[in-house]
């Protein structure tokens, strides 16, 4: 089958969202059943870092070979990217809103780091636009790509576990796996991470289909 992975990507979507709201999870202080949210903030940055992996790959993979393919497939991929990052901040500020009394806190180096990746992908955007001979565009994007990809886990995955920071796991606090992830919560948080991965997949292909059509059409 073909298209087992979109099925596939179906059936666990539906199913976290579905069960995510009606299993049982721990009471806990604060957080109450804001909790659930850990089933779709969480695995949205999950499927977001996927697809800044595969841009940095075919990044990697355009300097290497110098082909134009590959750099739209890294643009496509950081594309799609970065279309999950936006619930995922949505669904971020809306949890912080219940559990920290503020839909954004400057005083989170997350939260910061987040805002400053996001900034400097749109950077990334806009100088791809800005270039109109294509293997110009491919070789400087690329190269920017790959810095992109390093700033962005220097800020999201390092400076948090240095300094203080509200989220769990960073910041000297305990990760939500060492406290409060049940087995019953880990029934659908694992699906949801490979769900939102696989729908992310899915668009990919589907942008990547809608550059060859695009190429085609131009030529």
């Amino acid at each position: 089958m073909k298209h087992w992975y979109k099925i596939l990507a179906v059936i666990l979507i539906s199913y976290t969202l579905i069960f995510g709201l009606l299993n049982k999870v721990p009471r806990l202080d604060i957080l109450n059943e804001t909790i659930r949210n850990v089933f779709y903030h969480v695995p949205i940055w999950f499927a977001m870092l996927f697809m800044m992996s595969v841009s940095l790959v075919y990044s990697l993979i355009a300097l290497q070979k110098n082909t134009l393919k590959n750099d739209s497939k890294a643009y496509n991929a950081a594309l799609v990217g970065f279309f999950f990052a936006l619930p995922g901040i949505t669904t971020g500020s809306l949890w912080a809103k219940f559990t920290w009394g503020t839909w954004w806190t400057f005083e989170d180096p997350k939260l910061n780091g987040v805002a400053i990746s996001i900034l400097i992908y749109m950077a990334y955007f806009i100088l791809r636009s800005s270039i109109d001979d294509e293997q110009k565009r491919a070789k400087i994007s690329a190269v920017y790509n790959v810095f992109a990809f390093v700033m962005m886990n220097v800020f999201i995955m390092i400076l948090p576990r240095l300094t203080d920071s509200l989220h769990p796991g960073n910041g000297g606090n305990p990760a939500f796996a060492k406290y409060d992830m049940d087995n019953g919560m880990r029934l659908i948080f694992y699906p949801a991470v490979i769900g939102w991965i696989l729908f992310s997949c899915w668009l990919f292909e589907i942008k990547n289909r809608i550059s060859i059509l695009k190429t085609t059409l131009d030529d």
